[in-house]
C-alpha cells in the first residue's frame, strides 16, 4: 500500500525532529478508479449519496504492526446502501483518510477483489483483509 506523499512528509518530519505529527484518526473510505501518487494523491472516485460513508477506525481496529505492515484486527463494516453505490461500478481501491469528509489521503490499496455495491448492499470486510503497509 502506498501511502501519500502527505503522509510520509509528517512521519519523517516529526522523526527528524522537525515537528511534532499527532497520528489522527484513520478512517477507510473507497474508491472506483485507482488512485495516483501526488501532491495531493489525485484521481479518487468514492461513492456519494446511498448512505454512503467513511468508517471511522480507532487503534483496536487494528493489530500491532510487526515487518512494516499491519491488519485489521477488526470487521471494517460500511453502512447498508440505500442506492447503488458508484453507479453500480466496481470498487477496487480502499482508501485512508485523516477525517469522515474531506480531510488528507493517507495511502490506498487494491481490494483483493473487486465488488459492486447495490441497494440493500453491506460492504463488511473481516478481521485479517485489510493490509497496510508503510512503502
Amino acid at each position: 500500500m502506498p501511502i501519500s506523499y502527505y503522509e510520509a512528509n509528517k512521519v519523517l518530519d516529526h522523526e527528524n525532529g522537525k515537528t511534532a505529527y499527532t497520528m489522527p484518526q484513520v478512517f477507510v473510505g473507497l474508491s472506483s478508479t485507482t488512485p495516483a501518487q501526488g501532491a495531493p494523491v489525485t484521481n479518487v472516485t468514492e461513492p456519494t449519496g446511498g448512505a454512503y460513508a467513511r468508517v471511522a477506525t480507532t487503534g483496536a481496529t487494528w493489530n500491532a504492526a510487526a515487518a512494516g505492515s499491519t491488519t485489521n484486527a477488526a470487521a471494517v463494516t460500511f453502512p447498508t446502501a440505500t442506492a447503488d453505490w458508484a453507479g453500480g461500478s466496481n470498487l477496487t481501491y480502499f482508501v485512508f483518510y485523516d477525517a469522515a469528509t474531506a480531510g488528507n489521503i493517507l495511502g490506498y490499496a487494491a481490494l483483493t477483489t473487486a465488488k459492486n455495491c447495490l441497494n440493500g448492499d453491506t460492504l463488511s470486510f473481516p478481521a485479517g483483509s485489510i493490509t497496510r503497509t508503510l512503502s
